[in-house]
């Protein structure tokens, strides 16, 4: 990366600074203009950009970026811009006695932050660029937003599709590896939100931190799952292969492990292997079953994969055609896998797995799931099937995740009502509608005195005395 690349990026950031600045207060219109063309933006080119989703893949399913990238982004801009009028509004805050009384009032204006940063992964490579922007258009800001390079043709075509939007001082595309990025994490934005692994955020955490920069961590890790044995293990099983089926596990949300009745572990696995054959009859030339992003993350699979066999786990692959599928030479492509009871000691149970296999261990009771999800870091989701309501609550209230799906997996993500976000390693801070909007915004506290200088009319003005006295022992009680 040249010295040119990052001075052109502080010279974007400081004409957007700039014109943020001088714009004064962002107008609802000016918003919503914002956000319409970010509308625009994804549903005229949507062809094309799941043309170029594809070719990043390798092969990647057309009706799943229809669904992940583009109808997820269009229903959350969407979403935002038929509340933002109501989110703009200022919020009314009670006045202590007696100051209320006698004409003290306090409200919350929530205010744009000036430039936010949004630097996206690859997985969903459209939604998380255009995700994050429906929040930070509709609280009134500027982007930058920096595109993964895992996916270039996505990346420059996005780069291009934003350069034709909108001015560069409203909203610019960055494109270019690691180094590009940790420049970008080191900008003196006024708020930053990234998307991706837990090892980098941290990187952009500590790069963030000499200019003190606001960051919204957007992270994965390992996704439990607890079969009740209450359950309905088919229709359970049915859930939990179609969520690891999208984007081939390669999801931040996707279920990592599953808790199974130790009892109904040979039952949920041939349940399970039939879901997978089911949905996905041929592998190699079918296009419904997207590639493995890369040969390296490939690669990383095929070496958990071969760890847990060394290690001799159960593995069950799930291959109806018996396909060869070992060598990719164009699309990576690979079965669903299971690993059944694997130990501690496995690559599968130590790593997010962010593909096709899924790790299936046999509990005795509940309070066993709970205390080995608990000794391990907060994951993004936990996911619980069974019809047993206190059980459900105890496992609700006895762990603790970015958020949670009752009898489905992943359902959470796409209500643009809830907050999404981790906790510990799994994230911090939230984004979606509401949350979102606030998120980006500075929420700034207004208050208005009133017309009687009520300090000192009460004795607290120096010189302190008997008035003084007498008011802190009223004032001050248990």
């Amino acid at each position: 990366m040249s010295d040119t690349d990052i001075q052109r990026m502080r010279d974007i950031l400081a004409r957007q600074q700039k014109a943020f600045i001088e714009e004064g207060p962002v107008s609802a219109a000016t918003r919503m203009d914002r956000l319409d063309r970010a509308i625009t933006l994804v549903y005229d080119n949507q062809d094309a950009i799941v043309e170029a989703m594809s070719a990043d893949f390798g092969n990647r399913s057309r009706h799943q970026s229809l669904m992940t990238d583009v109808y997820a982004s269009l229903e959350g801009i969407k979403h935002v811009k038929k509340h933002m009028q109501q989110w703009m509004k200022p919020e009314k805050r009670k006045v202590m006695f007696p100051l209320g009384l006698m004409g003290a009032k306090a409200h919350v204006e929530y205010q744009p932050k000036g430039v936010v940063g949004n630097i996206t992964t690859w997985n969903f490579p459209l939604y998380v660029a255009m995700g994050p922007l429906a929040g930070i258009f509709g609280a009134g800001n500027r982007a930058m937003v920096k595109l993964s390079e895992v996916t270039p043709n996505t990346a420059e075509l996005l780069k291009q599709l934003f350069a034709k939007y909108y001015d560069e001082t409203e909203c610019v595309g960055i494109t270019g590896g690691p180094e590009v990025g940790a420049a970008f994490a080191a900008l003196p934005l006024d708020h930053i939100i990234f998307t991706g692994a837990t090892g980098v955020g941290k990187h952009i955490l500590a790069a963030a931190a000499p200019n003190l920069t606001p960051v919204t961590l957007e992270l994965g890790g390992k996704s439990p799952v607890i079969v009740s044995r209450s359950a309905d293990l088919k229709a359970t099983a049915e859930r939990i292969a179609g969520g690891k089926g999208l984007n081939v596990g390669q999801v931040c949300l996707s279920p990592d492990y599953v808790f199974v009745p130790e009892e109904s572990v040979d039952a949920f696995v041939a349940a399970i292997e039939a879901e997978f054959a089911a949905m996905f009859p041929t592998i190699g030339s079918n296009p419904d079953v997207s590639g493995v992003v890369n040969r390296r993350h490939y690669d990383r699979l095929c070496g958990y994969i071969e760890d847990a066999k060394a290690q001799g786990a159960n593995v069950r692959q799930v291959n109806p055609a018996g396909e060869n599928l070992a060598n990719p030479q164009g699309a990576c492509k690979l079965p669903f896998t299971l690993v059944i009871n694997p130990s501690d000691s496995m690559k599968v149970m130590q790593e997010e797995l962010f593909g096709p296999v899924i790790c299936v261990k046999p509990y005795k009771s509940i309070d066993d799931c709970i205390a080995f999800i608990n000794a391990r870091p907060r994951p993004l989701a936990l996911y619980y099937f069974g019809k047993d309501a206190a059980e459900e609550r105890h496992v609700l209230d006895h762990t603790i995740s970015g958020g949670v799906t009752l009898n489905d997996v992943m359902g959470h993500v796409s209500c643009e009502d809830l907050p999404f976000g981790g906790i510990g390693a799994s994230g911090m801070g939230n984004y979606h509608g509401l949350d979102g909007f606030r998120t980006f915004s500075h929420a700034r506290a207004v208050y208005r005195g009133t017309r009687w200088n009520v300090m000192k009319l009460g004795g607290m003005f120096p010189p302190y005395g008997k008035k003084a006295d007498d008011g802190l022992k009223r004032m001050i009680k248990k």
